[in-house]
């Protein structure tokens, strides 16, 4: 197993607001990960102290992914050097590295277990300048309402991923100039066009299935380009567009020669 070597700083991330590890930690309801044991991250398991906590099975990384491989999958990116100094409050790990701790309490039971009082905008100009944003295709819009686009307010007719209603929750009123239409089939239309129409919200196991029913085939999930994103087994948004990106909305690869459509149809 890896062990990470975590820089003392990185310790009070792990270990936030708590002074007996093991009685704070063990009598808290709310606190993340809730139903976890000290085992599941930690080297010393039940025996995890203040001064060994620093010690994990494996990276920060894929320890996280354990629970929260989507939101993962379209998030502010980890486990890479900033190539420069950022703000003490939001510290990178003992290698000089960005993870998910860098913003997050692993321990913290307040919304989103965010590093401080900053949310949004407010939270990504700690570390960046304006000017960072302004050659994103939305000027950053998406990146800076929240970290993670798994997470939605919005209810429609058509059960979505919530990814998917991150998205229409600006271009169904048509943001940035691309008005997008889901019908009650769940075929998404852009523009209000009835040319060009596609399905999110279809469990992809299940169309594999019907598609073999009527003739069609689909390619199985594990041969997918990991670039494909299925959040819960569900078709999306993402499925096809860059989300959480300075590409916001290009196509997640080339369709040159129908290869996007390719991916998953088989024929």
């Amino acid at each position: 197993m890896l062990i990470n070597r975590i820089s003392a700083s990185l310790l009070l991330i792990l270990m936030v607001a708590v002074v007996q590890f093991d009685t704070q930690i063990a009598d808290a309801v709310d606190v993340h990960p809730v139903g976890a044991l000290c085992a599941d991250c930690h080297l010393a398991g039940d025996a995890t102290t203040l001064d060994n906590a620093y010690e994990l099975i494996d990276d920060q990384g894929v320890l996280c992914s354990g629970c929260h491989k989507d939101a993962l999958a379209v998030a502010h990116p980890s486990d890479f050097s900033p190539g420069r100094s950022i703000p003490a409050d939001y510290p990178v790990d003992w290698k000089g590295d960005v993870t998910c701790s860098t913003c997050h309490l692993v321990h913290g039971s307040k919304r989103g277990l965010i590093r401080g009082d900053k949310y949004g905008k407010e939270l990504c100009l700690s570390c960046h300048e304006l000017s960072f944003f302004s050659r994103m295709a939305d000027t950053g819009l998406s990146i800076q309402q929240v970290g993670h686009l798994s997470v939605s307010k919005e209810a429609l007719a058509v059960p979505v991923d919530d990814y998917s209603l991150h998205c229409l929750s600006c271009h169904s009123d048509g943001a940035g100039g691309f008005l997008v239409e889901v019908d009650m089939s769940g075929n998404v239309r852009h523009n209000g066009s009835t040319r060009v129409a596609h399905p999110i919200g279809v469990d992809y196991g299940v169309a594999m299935e019907r598609g073999i029913d009527r003739g069609s085939q689909f390619r199985p999930v594990a041969a997918l380009n990991k670039k494909v994103l299925l959040p819960n087994g569900m078709v999306s948004c993402l499925s096809c567009h860059e989300g959480y990106s300075e590409k916001h909305g290009a196509l997640v690869m080339s369709n040159a020669g129908s290869r996007l459509c390719l991916e998953c149809h088989d024929r």
